[in-house]
């Protein structure tokens, strides 16, 4: 896990051109995405897919991400972030931002640390930060392939979308919870720091997966 100092950040709804400051307080960020490797020792097995053990995990629903943060948890004897019940929206989970447990990344965290100080579209040259359409052959990579932003941080920029903790706008898409990075099969404009996306927490898609966050 990388530390990752406090500061602010502001976001960026392009739908509704409505910008927001968000005040980031130090946490701890994984480097890359949960591989296949990782979510198969910690659950017993990982969705089917012909990609290696060394790719991140994709086919994973925003429930199920939040489930194995916990299962993390509890083997490393730390304190799980999650409570939850049987709401299939999920609107149920509680996040517990005090516990020192594995938790998913609130949306700003994400974008903060993605950023790493920069300002641009994005921390880099595409080419050599990300796999995206471009230069993935149509498949997800083994993580860590592609150069890291100034922070130490892989994969930010394409290979996966990355579920986050937030709901995307309650008031309009209800359930749907905000992913964010863009992958392997997107083009440049789906592969900048401030894109957003969303959908329901049951959603499961091949180049969508997650990223391991703790509180400090």
């Amino acid at each position: 896990m990388i530390e990752i100092p406090a500061g602010e950040i502001v976001l960026r709804d392009e739908g509704t051109r409505t910008d927001w400051r968000v005040e980031v307080g130090a946490f701890l960020l994984a480097p890359y995405p949960v591989t296949r490797e990782l979510y198969d020792a910690v659950r017993g097995e990982a969705p089917a897919s012909p990609a290696g053990p060394r790719t991140p995990v994709t086919e994973v629903s925003w429930k199920e991400a939040v489930r194995f943060c916990n299962l993390l948890s509890q083997g490393a004897g730390l304190e799980p972030c999650y409570s939850m019940g049987d709401d299939p929206d999920g609107q149920d989970v509680v996040c517990d931002w005090e516990a020192d447990g594995y938790r998913l990344p609130s949306e700003a965290e994400w974008e903060y640390a993605c950023r790493a100080g920069t300002s641009g579209v994005r921390y880099g040259e595409l080419d050599e930060i990300a796999w995206y359409r471009e230069n993935s052959g149509g498949e997800i990579r083994d993580v860590a392939t592609k150069a890291p932003n100034a922070w130490g941080l892989h994969d930010m920029i394409g290979n996966v979308w990355e579920w986050c903790w937030d709901l995307y706008d309650p008031g309009v898409y209800g359930p749907y919870r905000v992913f964010r990075g863009g992958g392997a099969h997107d083009r440049p404009r789906g592969c900048r720091a401030s894109c957003r996306r969303k959908s329901h927490p049951t959603f499961r898609i091949d180049d969508l997966g997650f990223r391991l966050a703790r509180s400090r």
